[in-house]
C-alpha cells in the first residue's frame, strides 16, 4: 500500500511540476474549498480548533467563513510547496519576498548558530527552499518523520536539494547540537502535539502538549532564538518573515517552551487562516487526561495567571448514597488539582446537592431530579458541552448518561457489562508479579486509583490525612452540643441498641456540661423517640426534621457525633467533627470515617464482617459494644477544657 501511495503521489508530483506556479495556486485553492465541503470529519476538527481558539472573539458565523478560507488557503499553499520543491533559486526568489534577513546575517558572525522557531503557517515548505539562498553558514531543520517510507525519503530529499540538512527527530540530537555549535542555523518546528515528551503550555489560552526542543537545544548551545514564518501575500506570492522574539531570560526550558508558545500565538494570530488548522493541537490523551503524571509537567509564561486559561470541562458522577459520597471527595479533589484548568461538574441526585455545593474543588453541581430519565440527564450533559466525564458508581445507567450525551472521553471502573460505553475502563491496579495478596483498603483508596489512573498525582496518604479538623474553641459559657445518630438505612445490622445510645449519653451527661442532639432520616424517628425518651439530660431530636444543608450546619456545631457505620459518620467526618462510630456488621478498614481524631469501636466475633442487613443469630457483634466504652470514648474526644 505504501509503494501504491507512493506512485500516485509522485506521478501528481510531476503533474504538478509542469504546470505555472499561478496555475498550481488557484487549483489548489479551488480543491481546498471543496475539501472544506466534502471533508466534514476535517471540517469539524477546524471549526473545534478554531473555536476553542477564537470562540470568545468571533461569531460562528465568522468562524464558518475563517474556516472555509483556511481549506482554502492549506490547498493552494500545499500545492504550491510540491511546485517550490522542482522550481529553480531565481524563481523561488522572485516569488518569496524576506523581510528580516540582517538577523541572519547578524547571527552567521557567532561562533554559535541560531535555532529557527517554525510553525506550519502559510507556505511552510518554502523555508526549506529560501533559507539556504539567504544564511551564508550551513543550514538544517529537525522534522517528524512521515509514516510512509518512500514519500518521506522523497519530502527529505526535495528539502535537502539546495542545500538544507533534514534531521529526523528519532534519529536523535546530537547532529542539531553539532551544526549549532558550527555557527549553522537549525529550524524546529513548534506548533505540534508532543504527546508524553511535551510540556504542557497554554496556547490561544488552552494548555497543549509541547516540545521542549527549540528551547533545550538554545539553553544547551547558547544559540539565539529566532522565529520564522512564510505567509500568504497573493496568488503564488508570498512573504518570509525573520524576527528577534521578545522573550525573557530564563535557563528554565519548560519556562522558555511556555514563553515560545506565546510568541507563536502572537504570529499565528496576524494570518489565522494561514496555520495548519487541520492538526489536533490540543490533543488531549486518554485516560489520563489530568496532567499530574507528565514528567515535564505544566508551563506558564512569566505574568500568565492560571486563572486565564480557558477551562477543561470535567463532569463526575457521583454515587447515590450520602457515605459513599464523602468517601470518592478525596478522588473528586483529585481530579480537580489535576490540571489548573479543570472545570469539576458533579453529576448527582438532587437530594445530596448541598453536600457537593460545600465542596470548594467542586465548581457546579448538576441535579438529577427524581422523576429524571436517562435521556433527560443525557440532555443536561449535552448542554453542559463536558470534555470528559468520570463516573464513579459502578452502575449501567451511570456510564449510559454521560455515552447518551456524546462525552468523548468517558472512564470509571469495569463493572456489570458496561466497559463498551466507556472510552476506556479501570479493571484496578495490577499486582506485580509473586507480589502477595493485598490487605483489605479503605474504599476511599477504591476512588483515588481511578482518579490516578488518569492522571492525578495523589500521593500516598493515609486515613487520617483526610478531612482535617477546623479550629473550633470551646465557649465555656455554653453546654457543648454532642450528636447522636442511631439509624442506618442499610439495615437494622448496622444498628446499636438504643437503649445503650440512651445509656451511652446518659454518663456522659453526668459529667459533661452538654446537649445531646439527634439526628437521623424520618424512618429512624420511632428509634429517636424512643431514646429521647430515655435520656436525663438535655437534648434536642432533630431526626427527620432537617434537609441535608440544614443538618450539615448543625453537625458542624457539634464538639463530637456519637453514631453507627452510616451516612451521617461519613458527613461529620467531612466536616472535621470527631467521631465515635459503633461498628458491627461492616468492616472498619473499608468504611472507617476519614480524618483525625475518629475512635471505632467493635468487637471481632467468629462471624464478622458479614455486612447483611439482618444479623440471622444473635447480634453477638452489637451485644458486645458496651454503653460504658462508648461513653468513655465520647469523653476522652471532646475538648479537654470540658471535661
Amino acid at each position: 500500500m505504501d509503494r501504491f501511495v507512493y506512485f500516485f503521489y509522485l506521478n501528481l508530483c510531476r503533474l504538478i511540476a509542469a504546470l505555472p506556479l499561478g496555475f498550481v495556486y488557484r487549483f489548489g485553492a479551488m480543491l481546498g474549498g471543496l475539501t472544506y465541503w466534502t471533508l466534514g470529519s476535517y471540517r469539524r476538527l477546524v471549526l473545534e480548533n478554531l473555536t476553542l481558539a477564537f470562540g470568545d472573539e468571533k461569531s460562528p458565523q465568522e468562524l464558518r467563513r475563517l474556516a472555509r478560507r483556511h481549506f482554502i488557503q492549506l490547498g493552494a499553499n500545499f500545492f504550491s510547496s510540491v511546485k517550490g520543491a522542482t522550481m529553480s533559486q531565481e524563481a523561488i526568489r522572485k516569488h518569496v519576498h524576506v523581510e528580516g534577513a540582517e538577523l541572519l546575517l547578524e547571527v552567521a558572525k557567532n561562533p554559535v548558530g541560531a535555532i529557527g522557531i517554525l510553525s506550519h503557517l502559510g507556505n511552510w515548505e518554502a523555508l526549506a527552499q529560501i533559507t539556504p539562498l539567504i544564511y551564508p553558514g550551513k543550514t538544517g531543520t529537525v522534522f517528524q518523520s512521515l509514516s510512509n517510507p518512500y514519500i518521506d525519503a522523497h519530502v527529505r530529499a526535495s528539502r535537502a536539494r539546495l542545500g538544507m540538512e533534514p534531521m529526523a527527530r528519532k534519529e536523535g540530537f546530537n547532529r542539531a547540537v553539532a551544526l549549532l555549535r558550527e555557527g549553522a542555523l537549525v529550524g524546529v518546528l513548534v506548533d505540534q502535539h508532543a504527546g508524553n515528551a511535551g510540556v504542557w503550555c497554554p496556547l490561544f489560552g488552552r494548555l497543549a502538549s509541547t516540545s521542549p526542543l527549540a528551547a533545550t537545544l538554545s539553553l544547551r548551545t547558547g544559540a539565539s532564538l529566532l522565529l520564522a514564518a512564510v505567509f500568504t501575500e497573493s496568488p503564488g506570492y508570498w512573504r518570509m518573515v525573520i524576527e528577534k522574539p521578545d522573550l525573557p531570560a530564563t535557563r528554565n526550558p519548560a519556562q522558555l517552551t511556555a514563553e515560545i508558545n506565546r510568541v507563536l500565538e502572537a504570529q499565528i494570530r496576524r494570518a489565522p487562516e494561514d496555520w495548519f488548522w487541520v492538526h489536533n493541537r490540543w490533543k488531549t490523551p486518554k485516560p489520563n487526561f489530568l496532567l499530574g503524571s507528565y514528567k515535564r509537567g505544566i508551563a506558564l509564561p512569566a505574568g500568565f495567571d492560571a486563572a486565564q486559561l480557558k477551562p477543561f470541562r470535567i463532569v463526575v458522577r457521583s454515587s447515590n448514597w450520602l457515605g459513599d459520597a464523602v468517601m470518592t471527595t478525596p478522588a473528586v479533589q483529585a481530579v480537580k488539582r489535576g490540571r489548573p484548568d479543570a472545570h469539576v461538574t458533579v453529576l448527582v441526585k438532587a437530594k445530596l446537592a448541598d453536600y457537593w455545593r460545600r465542596i470548594p474543588e467542586v465548581d457546579e453541581v448538576l441535579c438529577i431530579e427524581p422523576d429524571d430519565s436517562v435521556f433527560s440527564v443525557a440532555r443536561k450533559l449535552r448542554a453542559g458541552r463536558f470534555e470528559a466525564a468520570v463516573i464513579l458508581p459502578n452502575s449501567i445507567r451511570s456510564a449510559l448518561e454521560p455515552w447518551l450525551a456524546g462525552i468523548p472521553r468517558r472512564f470509571g471502573y469495569a463493572a456489570k457489562g458496561r466497559s463498551w460505553l466507556l472510552t476506556a475502563a479501570f479493571r484496578g491496579k495490577k499486582r506485580k508479579k509473586n507480589e502477595p495478596p493485598h490487605p483489605a483498603r479503605h474504599q476511599v483508596y477504591h476512588y483515588l486509583e481511578l482518579a490516578e489512573w488518569l492522571g492525578a498525582d495523589i500521593g500516598a496518604p493515609g486515613l487520617s490525612d483526610f478531612f482535617p479538623r477546623p479550629a473550633r474553641p470551646a465557649d465555656p459559657a455554653k453546654p457543648l452540643k454532642i450528636g447522636l445518630c442511631p439509624g442506618a438505612e442499610y439495615g437494622p445490622a448496622k444498628r446499636w441498641m438504643p437503649e445503650r445510645f440512651a445509656q451511652a449519653a446518659n454518663a456522659v451527661s453526668a459529667k459533661v456540661d452538654c446537649e445531646w442532639v439527634l439526628f437521623g432520616v424520618g424512618g429512624d424517628a420511632p428509634i429517636g423517640d424512643a431514646i429521647a425518651g430515655q435520656l436525663t439530660g438535655s437534648h434536642t431530636n432533630l431526626i427527620g426534621k432537617t434537609s441535608l444543608a440544614e443538618l450539615m450546619d448543625r453537625i458542624s456545631e457539634c464538639a463530637c457525633l456519637l453514631t453507627n457505620d452510616t451516612g451521617t459518620m461519613h458527613l461529620a467526618a467531612a466536616l472535621g467533627v470527631p467521631v465515635v462510630a459503633v461498628f458491627g456488621s461492616t468492616e472498619p478498614q473499608l468504611t472507617a470515617p476519614l480524618g483525625p481524631g475518629h475512635r471505632v469501636l467493635r468487637h471481632q466475633v467468629e462471624c464478622s464482617p458479614c455486612f447483611l442487613r439482618e444479623c440471622p443469630l444473635d447480634f453477638r457483634c452489637m451485644e458486645a459494644v458496651t454503653a460504658e466504652e462508648a461513653a468513655q470514648a465520647v469523653l476522652e474526644t471532646l475538648p479537654s477544657q470540658s471535661a
